[in-house]
């Protein structure tokens, strides 16, 4: 039987509760690095969606302008839209998007992303 000397006992339990701590850390980091990224891509869906709407319009119009077909689009894909470059009689629309990102834990300061999307309305030929 091997005898522990009285200063090392309860060491493993320090180690292990640093240990804890550090894993603790790293998966609340985890979560954040996920909620941005879930971000991220609702943003580009948003933005995708925008784009092509708002170049549809331009080409076979239904009612409202584009910029605001790419609005209503924007915010139907949890974004909002922060710009829309439409030039008058063209066949192709450019968009910039933002979406929220949501509490975070650790990185704190990046509450918004924002995406670009360009969509062309080409007639084939």
């Amino acid at each position: 039987m091997k005898v522990i000397p009285r200063g090392e006992r309860g060491s493993v339990t320090v180690v292990a509760a640093g240990m804890l701590v550090v894993l603790f850390v790293l998966v609340l980091g985890s979560a954040d690095v996920a909620k941005t990224l879930a971000a991220v891509a609702r943003a580009q869906t948003a933005a995708d969606a925008a784009a092509l709407a708002a170049a549809q319009e331009q080409v076979a119009p239904t009612g409202p302008d584009p910029e605001s077909m790419a609005r209503e689009y924007a915010a139907s894909n949890g974004g909002t839209l922060v710009e829309c470059r439409c030039p008058p009689d063209g066949t192709e629309a450019s968009v910039d998007v933002q979406a929220e990102v949501g509490g975070l834990l650790f990185l704190s300061g990046v509450d918004r992303v924002t995406a670009t999307a360009r969509a062309v309305v080409d007639f084939g030929g």
